[in-house]
């Protein structure tokens, strides 16, 4: 029998090769395992990189995805026209909950912060307007799935944005567009503000396609004097007050609680510009198709008799109704774009 003999040294590099083998087989089991795990189809994947760069930066190969997530997470719109918010928002995640079988928690904010809410993955849906469903697709890869219908929307599912004037204004509504806008050169202009649909960019689209402007920054090469307000109230205040001559909201904001009926009638509609699109529900693209779907089927018992009314004292909506996201907001986009504005 021979013995072999080990000096320190040998003894030493022997077992720094063991272990470097033993390390490299944990590495590729651990890789492996990894490798092999399947998302639930029940959970709301999390498994984008991180939302702080736009959806088309590609993650590093040393990021690490989000953690999967049973839980749903709505962002719900900050409206005037909504009082106590917040409990509609539990009683119909309460709802939702029950349908999808799995846990909604509802969060209220602003737009803005709804759309940043899906890009950073604290929130999987948002109810959201046409222009912040477009920014939110830009970010983070959502689509509008379901619009909503209400009653003060001409179109259903999509409303008007109006020009608007006092009752007894020298300004009438003539033959066609380009005949009756042209009235408003050197006019005061009031806009809802700029961010809103029918209250900036549905108009300055108007304007621009019937070559009275070129573009967002060259509106004081035709009105008289430009204003921006906070809201539709402001601007219609400001006609009601003869601080503008015209100005421009949703077709809606001529009823309260935007203004009073009192002042309703001493306003009337001088142009109509179709086609808005009305507000809906963008899902995030992390949501996989299947729980995407049941979420989906779950907004929808929304119209049913029993669960009706809550949703119309949430938003005043009659209903929702399944859309298709390029359909739907391609007016939106036509408007934005040709308006010279970004989502």
């Amino acid at each position: 029998m021979k013995f072999f003999v080990f000096s320190p040294a040998k003894f030493v590099a022997i077992a720094g090769l063991v272990s470097l083998m033993g390390l490299t087989a944990c590495t590729e089991n651990s890789q492996n395992s990894q490798n092999n795990q399947q998302p639930s189809s029940t959970n709301v994947a999390q498994t984008n990189a991180s939302k702080e760069q736009t959806k088309d930066a590609k993650p590093a190969p040393t990021e690490v995805a989000k953690a999967p997530s049973n839980d749903i997470t709505i962002a719900f719109a900050t409206r005037r026209d909504t009082k106590d918010l917040q409990s509609k928002v539990d009683k119909v995640t309460a709802i939702l909950s029950k349908e999808l079988g799995t846990p909604v928690k509802g969060i209220i904010a602003d737009e803005t912060a709804s759309v940043e809410a899906l890009r950073a993955n604290r929130a999987n849906v948002a109810f959201v307007s046409g222009r912040a469903a477009l920014k939110a697709e830009q970010l983070s890869g959502a689509k509008m799935y379901l619009a909503e219908v209400r009653a003060d929307y001409s179109g259903g599912k999509s409303y008007n944005s109006i020009f608007v004037v006092p009752e007894n204004s020298p300004l009438k509504t003539l033959a066609t567009p380009q005949e009756t806008l042209e009235q408003l050169k050197g006019k005061r202009m009031a806009f809802t503000s700029r961010s809103s649909g029918s209250g900036f960019i549905f108009p300055v689209s108007e304007l621009v396609g019937l070559k009275f402007v070129d573009g967002p920054d060259r509106l004081d090469s035709f009105f008289g004097k430009v204003t921006y307000g906070d809201g539709y109230s402001s601007a219609l205040q400001a006609v009601l007050r003869d601080q503008a001559d015209v100005g421009v909201v949703s077709e809606y904001a001529l009823l309260p609680p935007w203004i009073t009926a009192e002042e309703g009638k001493k306003l009337r509609v001088l142009h109509a510009v179709p086609n808005v699109p009305a507000h809906g529900i963008a899902i995030d693209d992390s949501v996989p198709a299947d729980v995407r779907e049941k979420l989906i089927n779950a907004f929808l018992k929304l119209n049913e008799a029993e669960n009706n009314e809550l949703f119309r004292s949430l938003y005043n909506s009659t209903k929702l109704v399944k859309v298709d996201h390029e359909q739907h907001l391609a007016t939106m986009r036509t408007a934005i774009a040709r308006a010279g504005l970004k989502p």
